[in-house]
């Protein structure tokens, strides 16, 4: 039996157990239904079948790429944005020039408008910014913005932002999907409330949210720049991959993502599908929290270091897809330190810690992890390798929401995450990751502090010097890598499953969809 013939019996299989289940989805989207519209346009619903849905739709409160990437550049747009080439870009500013250390100003655009009708302006900015940093809104990426000391209406499409201190990567910054400008009408509306009716001035227009079912957008038919080509964008939650994947096949789906890496062979096999993959600005990691007993004992995290041996788990659970890491910056990323070493493999070594930290038979502890295949099963890989010197892992599976949730609190002992890096700029790493005031929901979920490190990225953030900035980032991470906060384990690849006749989709370095090009043919 050839592959293709062992997928389709494979399939039809699948299919009668979700039927058999109740797990079949209520939305189907023929290759009838996609052809609707002008030939300009193609026209059609883009679905799109995610893992987890988004924790909120505020980018104010978001502490994940997972919901930034349903409404970055589709309904939110910032003063700047990437190219392909993830070089900056104007967006919803036209030009930009800094004064002085402190000011930046930046000249808007005119002919924007936010999906409600309101004008885009100076004072629309403002107002963003103004409860992106309001201490009552209690905004967990306040602190991406903290130097942003006032923001300053010149006349109505000339804003500047006057800085408290000198912040080199700014603009990497107002790229990401912190940056976006939300509608005044809007803001006043929820006021210090998460937003859940997004508003801004994308290329898409928010129409319903369906919590843990899906979240429904439409074509902003008076968008200021190049229309999407679709007429409705879904992003159905479908936790179970054989059923994202089964919808690519039947053609109720598009896209099925994050793609795993078991899944890979299968979706090749398909005549209908495709796997899409390029490489990520971030990176997976094994966590730990330094506050939590026996973590806060520097031995007793070296000794898992060594304890792990990293090459087996490349390859047998990510069949080596994603270059080995050696920190958690991508090698793509501003500021990465290529020559940095990561702790080898080395049982002894890893016996002798142990025993100097007071564990010579080891101990009990748990992992906590998201409810991803890779990720499981690279738990379970860490489970057996540490029982090699004592240590009892016990593996705590949670769906995604509820494993944010609990690791940005600080309930963990280890986890495995990832961080995707937003801006392609190595500060958004260091201090979200590391940086003693980003502690929690902000990135920092090792719950780390160390005043050099927080004193070397500091100055990294005010010097204009770019290559002193990576000097003083490769000392960062020189000493995060020396205090064993984390186990660097691959440079993340973005993967999905797209199926055949679907145009123009990608995947952003920082992890963001990018949908605004798609076709359905």
């Amino acid at each position: 039996m050839g592959v293709k013939q062992r997928f389709g019996k494979f399939l039809l299989v699948l299919m009668m157990a979700i039927v058999i289940n109740g797990c079949s989805t209520n939305m189907s989207v023929s290759t009838k239904d996609n052809n609707k519209g002008t030939a300009s346009n193609n026209g059609g619903t883009l679905v799109i079948a995610r893992l987890s849905d988004a924790e909120n739709l505020d980018h104010h409160f978001m502490s994940t790429i997972n919901a930034a990437s349903v409404t970055h550049m589709k309904i939110y747009e910032g003063l700047v944005g990437r190219d392909k080439n993830a070089e900056i870009k104007p967006l919803l500013a036209e030009e930009w020039k800094q004064l002085d250390d402190m000011t930046w100003e930046f000249k808007l655009r005119k002919d924007v408008k936010f999906h409600d009708g309101t004008p885009f302006n100076a004072s629309a900015v403002k107002a963003t910014f103004d409860r992106l940093l309001d201490p009552d809104v209690g905004s967990p990426k306040a602190v991406v913005f903290k130097m942003v000391k006032e923001v300053k209406v010149v006349d109505d499409y000339m804003v500047q932002l006057i800085l408290s201190e000198p912040f080199s990567p700014l603009l990497s910054i107002l790229a990401s999907h912190e940056g976006g400008i939300i509608s005044p009408k809007t803001i006043e509306k929820f006021g210090k409330k998460i937003i859940n009716e997004p508003n801004g001035t994308g290329p898409f227009v928010f129409e319903s949210w369906t919590p843990g079912q899906d979240i429904v957008f439409s074509r902003n038919m008076n968008y200021w720049g190049t229309k999407s080509k679709v007429d409705k964008v879904v992003f159905k939650v479908v936790p179970e991959e054989t059923t994202r994947i089964s919808m690519l096949e039947s053609g109720e789906a598009h896209i099925a993502e994050p793609l795993s890496v078991p899944m890979m062979s299968t979706v090749e096999a398909s005549s209908q599908a495709e796997v899409y993959r390029s490489e990520g600005f971030g990176t997976e990691y094994i966590g730990f929290n330094v506050q939590k007993k026996p973590f806060n004992d520097v031995h007793v995290r070296k000794a898992i270091a060594h304890a792990v041996e990293m090459d087996s788990i490349l390859k047998g659970v990510y069949n080596n897809v994603g270059k080995k890491a050696n920190s958690l910056l991508g090698s793509k990323v501003f500021g990465y330190h290529a020559d940095m070493k990561a702790y080898e493999y080395n049982l002894n070594e890893a016996k002798k810690l142990l025993d100097e930290a007071g564990y010579p038979n080891g101990f009990e502890t748990t992992l906590k992890t998201m409810d991803s295949k890779e990720r499981v099963n690279m738990a379970e890989v860490l489970q057996s390798q540490l029982k090699g010197i004592g240590i009892k892992l016990n593996i705590q599976v949670l769906e995604y929401g509820t494993f944010v949730e609990q690791v940005n609190k600080g309930d963990s002992e280890m986890f495995i995450l990832s961080w995707r890096n937003a801006t392609g700029d190595a500060d958004y790493n260091q201090y979200n990751l590391f940086h003693t005031n980003s502690q929690g929901a902000s990135g920092n979920t090792f719950f780390y502090s160390n005043k050099e490190v927080d004193s070397l990225i500091d100055a990294a953030r005010k010097e204009k010097n770019q290559d002193k900035r990576v000097e003083l980032y490769s000392q960062s991470q020189e000493l995060e890598m020396k205090d064993a906060v984390y186990i660097p384990v691959r440079v993340i690849e973005n993967l999905a499953a797209v199926a055949k006749g679907v145009n123009g989709f990608s995947i952003t370095p920082s992890g963001y969809l990018d949908i605004n090009e798609v076709s359905i043919k």
